[in-house]
C-alpha cells in the first residue's frame, strides 16, 4: 500500500540534516545511509550517497531520473552467479571416472556370446 498523499515523502530525518548540512558547507564528500527505505527528493539531486546493501556500501550518484524512488532500489542486496552453461554439465558428467557402465550399474549380464 503507497504513502498517503498528505503525509509526504518519508525520508530520515537525520539525512536531510546530513543533505543540508552539505548543501551549506559544499563539501563532495559521500553520505553514508542506512536508511534504505528513505525517498529521493529534489534536494538530493547532485549529491553521493553510498547506501548500505546488508554486507558492504554501494557509491550511488543522485540524477533528476532518481526523484521519487527509494535509495534501496540503487543497491541490490543479492548477486546473480549465472546460470552454469550446457557444455559445462556435459563435460562434467562425462569426465566422471568413477561412473560405471550402464549395464554394470544395473547388475545384467550380457549373454550373447
Amino acid at each position: 500500500m503507497a504513502r498517503s498523499v498528505w503525509k509526504g515523502p518519508f525520508v530520515h530525518p537525520s539525512l536531510i540534516k546530513k543533505v543540508t548540512k552539505q548543501i551549506k558547507d559544499g563539501s563532495k564528500r559521500p553520505i553514508k545511509t542506512w536508511s534504505r527505505n528513505s525517498t529521493i527528493i529534489p534536494e538530493f539531486v547532485g549529491h553521493k550517497f553510498e547506501i548500505h546493501n546488508g554486507k558492504k556500501f554501494i557509491p550511488i550518484s543522485v540524477s533528476e531520473e532518481m526523484v521519487g524512488h527509494k535509495l534501496g532500489e540503487f543497491a541490490p542486496t543479492r548477486q546473480f552467479a549465472g546460470h552454469t552453461p550446457a557444455e559445462k554439465k556435459a563435460a562434467a558428467t562425462t569426465a566422471s571416472p568413477a561412473s560405471p557402465t550402464p549395464a554394470a550399474a544395473t547388475g545384467v549380464k550380457d549373454d550373447k556370446k
